[in-house]
């Protein structure tokens, strides 16, 4: 009787160590396809929203259009175009998000390709410009130099200022001076000097763009007023702010023309031809930002995209 009740014992642990077993089985099998099935739904929800994104560049284009077809003769901080876009809401049978963001003008930034003139060589009175814009931030003077060098053809190291391959070709990893002009501001953190913080306060008064380009200032930051000449104070770049809060510089070239050095005086303008469209796009927990480059065109109506990036300019 005892060997059978053992039997029976044995039997009854096996049958509960193979439930277990199954039940265990059975729970991760519905975790993972939980965790496949929202997975699925991320990627879903991405493309969905890269596509919202992109779809809004048309909205912003169309506004660009109308501006130029108004007959506007400036381009200001009091335009439409220059009001963030307020949090739509995306209302669709698949989806429920939202989006928002603004358009800048880019010219109202230092662009960095200005320090190279038409033949490839380093443009002085740019130059100049943006050793005063890094004074005016706070910033070494020096990066200046650099990047000049970063952008120039020749390896010969400016003086007393510069870094050329001999300097990168030693740093682990190595990499190489562009030699050319950039493609995207963003290789400026590249640069020897340039830390995370001093990259952080340059980066919303600069652009890189595909050709030289006049300052905007009528949507110049305070900075970038404060470069345009040797004698402009922080209290005279806010005067001129002030000036142009309506609708902008009535008579800029007459207000600019004692201030700014006379190398830069065919550089500056009250229009602009290059903006960014910062996109937001928030559907469930997915959150994408998609910065558009845009160029319009000064004698068409058309404005095309000409460079887009998902999650950092």
């Amino acid at each position: 009787m005892k060997p059978m009740m053992q039997r029976r014992g044995v039997a009854l642990i096996t049958a509960l160590l193979i439930t277990a077993l199954a039940g265990s089985v059975a729970a991760g099998l519905s975790w993972n396809n939980a965790l496949d099935v929202r997975r699925t739904m991320v990627m879903l929800y991405r493309d969905q929203a890269i596509q919202v994104a992109v779809g809004s560049e048309g909205w912003v284009r169309s506004i660009l259009r109308d501006d130029t077809a108004s007959g506007s003769t400036s381009d200001h901080l009091g335009e439409i175009w220059a009001t963030e876009i307020p949090a739509l809401p995306i209302d669709a049978e698949a989806v429920q998000g939202e989006i928002f963001g603004k358009i800048e003008d880019l010219q109202g930034r230092f662009n960095i390709n200005n320090l190279l003139d038409g033949n490839g060589e380093i443009d002085q009175p740019s130059f100049e410009q943006y050793e005063r814009l890094l004074a005016a931030l706070g910033l070494d003077v020096r990066l200046a130099g650099i990047t000049a060098d970063w952008l120039d053809a020749d390896q010969t190291e400016s003086i007393p200022d510069g870094a050329e391959d001999p300097l990168y070709s030693g740093l682990t990893p190595a990499y190489r001076t562009a030699n050319q002009r950039m493609a995207n501001v963003t290789e400026l953190a590249a640069l020897d000097g340039m830390d995370r913080e001093s990259f952080e306060i340059l980066l919303p008064h600069v652009t890189a763009l595909p050709e030289r380009t006049p300052i905007n200032v009528n949507t110049a930051t305070l900075a970038v007023l404060q470069s345009l000449g040797p004698n402009i104070r922080e209290t005279d770049a806010e005067g001129l702010i002030a000036l142009r809060e309506d609708g902008g510089f009535v008579d800029y070239a007459g207000v600019f023309a004692p201030l700014v050095d006379k190398g830069l005086q065919q550089w500056i303008s009250e229009t602009s031809s290059y903006f960014q469209l910062k996109a937001v796009v928030q559907i469930d927990t997915v959150r994408i930002t998609l910065f558009t480059v845009l160029h319009r065109d000064p004698n068409s109506p058309d404005v095309i995209p000409i460079r887009r990036s998902l999650g950092t300019i």
